[in-house]
Formats: structure tokens, C-alpha cells, sequence
């Protein structure tokens, strides 16, 4: 058996969105050190690496080649070199290529090193104004019909933030989408963030509708929780430790769940506490 300290490891780098300047140190340093990057676009990549003054192999690496791809860098991994792995923009594997090669590193109890960095939707939604205590990614919508109904249905009863990617000449469909599900619920639109034109539009569904024609580049859209989800959970049926199961099923630790119920039934937090002691 192959010994594993012989292994290379595999680096998750992030890299800029936008602003070449959004990039860490130690990105750099694993930049200039692997002996090999996988890159979703190798055009893309080498303008980025030539503004660094790095000079290293590159390998393509994206969606149409993944599995093919993927045991090409395993051997390379298994044969003991380095290998960073970097999307177009941002951190990858979250809507770009990678997480195929992780999973695979992980079974083969290869290193797996992340490099932290630029995300975009983390940008879009700290910057939104928008409740950042609890939300969820849902990436960029599906076009399936069904699936898509799913996802329209899953943030309309979302009691968190809601976050999207979106293309631009499919931004009018999924804000018309959208219109019946929101209603009155904040909105933001994030375009080309840390870019030149970067831009947030802090406004409401139906003045983003009229604007979409106009609005390019790269867009996520932070959506507000539903705040009146409750009022469909009808508490006041439920017992209180029903009540009680419901915040606990989405992962709430217990003394916001006391405050949650006490709210709900406009009772004091003192009372819920004792009994759940």
C-alpha cells in the first residue's frame, strides 16, 4: 500500500471577483509553490498569475471535462505533487468546478487544503442590508419547470435570507418568477462586485422588473426572509414542545429557541426556560 505521506495536496484557491487586488498572501505563496494549478479557464488564469509573475503549468479543468479530468489529477496527487485548484473568480466549488475532485481527494485520503478568499454572494449579502443572522445559497435557479417550481416554492416559505446567482438575459424571467412569491419582501440586487461598475440596488421587485433590461454583468439577488412565515406554523396549535421540536429541527441551540417560543406566544422567556430545564 502506497504510502499516504507521499501524496501531494490539493488546494482550494480562492481568487479575485473582480478587483485583481482581492487576493490573499497566502494564496500567492501556494500560487508560486504547487507544481501544478487546475484552472476552469486557463486564458483566464494566466492573466491572473502574469499580474502576479507566476509562471506554472496549468491544466484545464471545468464542467465538460471534470470525471475526465479529475483521474488525471488524482494520479498527479497520488505521484506526490501539489496542485492548486482555482475557478474564473472566487472560491471554487461553490457554483463552479471542484467539488467532483474533493469528494474523490477525500475517499482517497488525499490532503485537502482550503485557501480562503473572495465569494461573491457573502460579498452581496453582508453589503445588502439585509438580516445576515441565518440564509441560505440556492445557487443559480433551476430551468426544469418542476425543479424550478421547488426552489420558487422553497423561498417562499423561507423564514431565512435567500440568496441567488443570476444571468443577465435571465434576470426578467426570474424576477417576474419571483414577483407572486415575495410580494413586499426587501429585495437587493448585487451586480459586479469589487468590479468598476459595482453596484447595489436596494429597491422592490416591481422597480427591479422595470430596470432589468438595462442591468448586465455578473448579479446575485438577496432576498428577505419571510417574516411571516410563522403565522402559517399556527404555534398556538402546537404544544410546547412541538413548538419546541420545530426550532430544534432547523438547528437552533436551545436558548434561541426559548426566546423564539416566548415571542410567538407573547409569553415571558422565564416561563419557556423552566420547562425545558
Amino acid at each position: 500500500m502506497k504510502d499516504l505521506n507521499s501524496y501531494g495536496n490539493l488546494y482550494i484557491v480562492a481568487t479575485p471577483i473582480g478587483n485583481l487586488e482581492d487576493i490573499t498572501l497566502r494564496a500567492i505563496r501556494v500560487l508560486k509553490e504547487v507544481d501544478i494549478i487546475a484552472a476552469e479557464d486557463t486564458r483566464h488564469t494566466l492573466k491572473l498569475l502574469n499580474h502576479l509573475e507566476i509562471s506554472k503549468p496549468l491544466i484545464s479543468y471545468h464542467r465538460h471535462n471534470e470525471k475526465e479530468k479529475s483521474n488525471d489529477l488524482l494520479e498527479k496527487l497520488q505521484n506526490g505533487n501539489n496542485i492548486a485548484l482555482v475557478s474564473d473568480a472566487g472560491t471554487p466549488g461553490i457554483c463552479d468546478p471542484g467539488e467532483a475532485i474533493i469528494k474523490k481527494c477525500i475517499d482517497l485520503n488525499i490532503n485537502v487544503v482550503p485557501i480562503p478568499g473572495p465569494c461573491a454572494m457573502i460579498n452581496g449579502l453582508v453589503a445588502s442590508g439585509i438580516n445576515t443572522n441565518e440564509f441560505i445559497f440556492l445557487g443559480f435557479l433551476p430551468l426544469n419547470k418542476k425543479l424550478r417550481k421547488n426552489k420558487l416554492e422553497e423561498i417562499e416559505k423561507s423564514n431565512k435570507t435567500v440568496i441567488i446567482y443570476e444571468a443577465p438575459h435571465k434576470l426578467l424571467a426570474t424576477l417576474k418568477d419571483l414577483k407572486n412569491i415575495i410580494k413586499n419582501r426587501k429585495i437587493v440586487l448585487a451586480r459586479e462586485i469589487t468590479k468598476i461598475h459595482e453596484e447595489f440596488i436596494r429597491t422592490n421587485i416591481d422597480d427591479l422588473i422595470k430596470k432589468s433590461e438595462n442591468i448586465k454583468g455578473e448579479i446575485i439577488l438577496i432576498i428577505e426572509a419571510n417574516n411571516n412565515i410563522h403565522d402559517n406554523n399556527n404555534f398556538l396549535n402546537m404544544n410546547i414542545e412541538e413548538h419546541y421540536k420545530f426550532y430544534e429541527e432547523q438547528g437552533l441551540e436551545k436558548k434561541e429557541i426559548i426566546k423564539k417560543i416566548a415571542k410567538d406566544r407573547k409569553l415571558n422567556k422565564n416561563e419557556i426556560y423552566k420547562k425545558f430545564i
